[in-house]
């Protein structure tokens, strides 16, 4: 990822922010880029009201979601796969508690999947969610996920992984 695409990121942001009546800044965070290979923007606080901050978090991070899902998509329009960059719109510390509070559900079902062999089936996380947790996952040999069900009730599920014999 180049410096570019990430100050295009940050332009567009601001420009939707503004567009929207907020004027704020919106920073890049290198460290979230080199450990994540995701490009973090983060959205200035300071500016905005409890009330603005509320609203573009939305019910259970619903709007800031949205954000997120309409920059990837209008940023990585016409770029083939490999200049595609993935963006990960933070406000007011929502990213990184949320993260914390996926990694806890995700290490909740791998210990009660290896407690009882029963698969588990998490609660209906959004696309973004159900991609961390597997990511998470992935490194558990012992365990498999897959998604179950159709969009807005599509949930996450564990289980011990199948033999391949």
């Amino acid at each position: 990822m180049d410096q570019q695409q990430i100050q295009y990121g940050q332009q567009w942001l601001e420009e939707l922010l503004h567009l929207s009546g907020l004027s704020t800044q919106v920073a890049a965070d290198p460290e979230k880029l080199s450990t994540e290979g995701s490009c973090w923007l983060t959205i200035d606080d300071a500016p905005l009201s409890s009330g603005q901050i509320e609203a573009l978090i939305g019910a259970n991070g619903s709007a800031l979601d949205a954000v997120q899902y309409l920059a990837n998509t209008t940023l990585n329009l016409g770029r083939v796969e490999e200049q595609q960059v993935a963006y990960t719109i933070e406000l007011a510390g929502y990213r990184v508690r949320r993260q914390a509070e996926l990694q806890n559900l995700a290490e909740e079902a791998v210990q009660r999947v290896r407690d009882t062999g029963v698969e588990y089936e998490m609660a209906a996380l959004s696309a973004a969610e159900r991609r961390q947790v597997h990511t998470y996952l992935k490194d558990y040999e012992d365990l498999e996920t897959y998604s179950r069900g159709k969009e807005p009730d599509r949930r996450l599920v564990v289980r011990l992984a199948q033999s391949q014999d």
